[in-house]
């Protein structure tokens, strides 16, 4: 069997993918027709265009722009829906999106009506799919500690979200600045995870872990530059959601040829593959996967090394991990 029939096999468990950034270009105009919301394109072909990349802001930029056209609670539904469809054809199992509140109540959206499509769209794809689900809300973190604040306290008074993470601009942004709101969530015992070390660097692992608490880490590629801390993150089998494309899209590595997953491997930190925003960056998971594995070379053995990493790092019940190891044993018999 080689590794790409391999990698189509096997259950997948995505631990790091952003429901805003599924959204395509063609779904983007067909939402912006809908609420009669104006996108600074003239076309999808033209949007897509626009997706030249510089770093992290530049790409931030075009994909706020593209959220003005999500109003109502349909089409948070449509969206999230249109993801799982495509994570269904990629025999995606469990999946642990990403969600930006604050992208949507800063437009005057209201937080239940985000919740509302996204949980609905959950539901459907548990029952026509069979995948399983934690949702995640993330933080913007280019944003104030009380903004933070108050979106967490709106979320856990509507009770509808597993965990909390860190998103959005990382630079001049440490993981410290939100330590309080994090500890609101520890005491709420949701899940907590955050990006770190993408384009800041590992010194922001470290922070995430030791002041925020933070369970997994997404991204996470600069971990090499401090290799106590890796060997440290290693011995405590922290899980790192990486999204090899991604990091190429944003010029945070050279080329996915010389991408640090395989050195992550190699020192035994449990590091998992991941799409990111799929819609910018070039593939959804399966593609993503076949492309990092015949880039890197990686071995049937390394493809079910990831594979396990992404189950044992996610936040399923020990029940469906279970379920989940038994369909990867058999994929591989």
């Amino acid at each position: 069997m080689s590794v790409q029939d391999l990698i189509g096999r096997i259950p997948k468990v995505e631990l790091h993918v952003h429901l805003e950034g599924t959204l395509e270009p063609e779904h983007a105009f067909a939402l912006g027709r809908r609420n009669n919301t104006l996108l600074p394109y003239e076309s999808p072909e033209e949007m897509r265009a626009a997706y030249r990349f510089t770093d992290l802001r530049s790409f931030l930029d075009v994909y706020y722009a593209a959220c003005s056209v999500l109003r109502g609670e349909q089409d948070f539904y449509d969206l999230t829906m249109a993801y799982l469809e495509k994570a269904h054809a990629d025999n995606i199992r469990h999946v642990e999106p990403f969600f930006d509140p604050q992208t949507h109540t800063l437009r005057g959206v209201p937080y239940s009506v985000v919740v509302d499509g996204i949980r609905r769209a959950l539901e459907d794809g548990r029952q026509r799919f069979g995948i399983t689900s934690k949702l995640i809300m993330c933080i913007l973190r280019d944003l104030d500690a009380d903004a933070a604040m108050s979106t967490l306290d709106e979320a856990l008074a509507d009770g509808r979200i597993d965990g909390i993470g860190l998103d959005s601009g990382e630079l001049g942004n440490p993981p410290g600045k939100f330590s309080v709101v994090f500890a609101k969530a520890h005491a709420a015992r949701i899940y907590v995870v955050a990006h770190a070390g993408e384009e800041g660097p590992a010194s922001y692992i470290a922070e995430a872990i030791r002041v925020l608490g933070a369970q997994r880490i997404d991204h996470g590629v600069r971990v090499l530059e401090d290799m106590v801390l890796a060997a440290q993150l290693a011995k405590d089998r922290i899980c790192f959601t990486v999204c090899p494309t991604s990091n190429v899209s944003l010029k945070v590595v050279d080329s996915l040829e010389a991408h640090p997953l395989r050195r992550m491997l190699d020192e035994g930190l449990r590091v998992t593959i991941n799409s990111d925003d799929p819609a910018y960056f070039g593939g959804y998971l399966h593609e993503v996967f076949v492309r990092t594995a015949e880039a890197l070379c990686l071995s049937e053995s390394e493809v079910e090394t990831l594979a396990r990493n992404a189950i044992d790092g996610s936040f399923a019940t020990f029940s469906r991990k279970q379920e989940l190891l038994a369909e990867l044993k058999e994929a591989l018999a």
